[in-house]
C-alpha cells in the first residue's frame, strides 16, 4: 500500500506530538486528583454545618468523585470530550471557590450558603490546580482538533 506525502506528514506530526500530549494528559489528571483529594479531606469539616441535608461537605464529595472520574477519562482517552469535561469541572470548581470567597450568596433551595471570605493554603492550592487543569484542558482540546485535521 502506497502512502501519500500528506498522510506521511500527518502521521509524523502525530507521533512528534504524542509525548507532549501524554504529558499534558498526566498533568491535567494530576491536577484534578490533587483538587479531589483536598476536597475529600475538607469535606467532613464542612458537613458539620448541614448534618441532615445537602451541605458543602456533600458537594465537596460529589465534586471530588466527578473530578477523579474525569481525570481517569482524560488519561485513558485524551479525546476532545475528555478535555472538554476536564475544563468544565475545573473551571466550575474555580468559579465556585472565587464566587463564594467574594460574594455572600444566600442558600438557594437545597444549595447551602457557602460564603467563606478567607483564603487558606488548601483553598488557594485548589484554586491554583483548578486553573491549571482548566487551562491545560483547553489547550489539549484545541491540540486534538489540530492533530486530527
Amino acid at each position: 500500500m502506497m502512502r501519500t506525502p500528506t498522510a506521511t506528514r500527518s502521521r509524523k506530526a502525530r507521533s512528534r506530538h504524542a509525548p507532549m500530549m501524554l504529558v499534558l494528559r498526566i498533568v491535567i489528571a494530576a491536577a484534578l486528583v490533587v483538587d479531589a483529594v483536598i476536597h475529600l479531606q475538607l469535606a467532613p469539616g464542612y458537613e458539620q454545618a448541614a448534618p441532615g441535608g445537602i451541605g458543602q461537605g456533600t458537594l465537596f464529595v460529589i465534586q471530588s468523585i466527578v473530578a477523579i472520574l474525569i481525570a481517569v477519562y482524560v488519561l485513558v482517552r485524551g479525546s476532545k470530550l475528555s478535555y472538554a469535561l476536564a475544563a468544565m469541572i475545573a473551571f466550575a470548581a474555580l468559579f465556585a471557590v472565587i464566587l463564594y470567597r467574594y460574594v455572600d450568596v444566600p442558600a438557594i433551595g437545597p444549595m447551602p450558603a457557602m460564603y467563606e471570605p478567607i483564603w487558606y493554603f488548601q483553598k488557594t492550592l485548589t484554586a491554583v490546580v483548578e486553573a491549571i487543569a482548566g487551562t491545560l484542558a483547553i489547550i489539549g482540546f484545541t491540540m486534538v482538533g489540530r492533530r486530527r485535521r
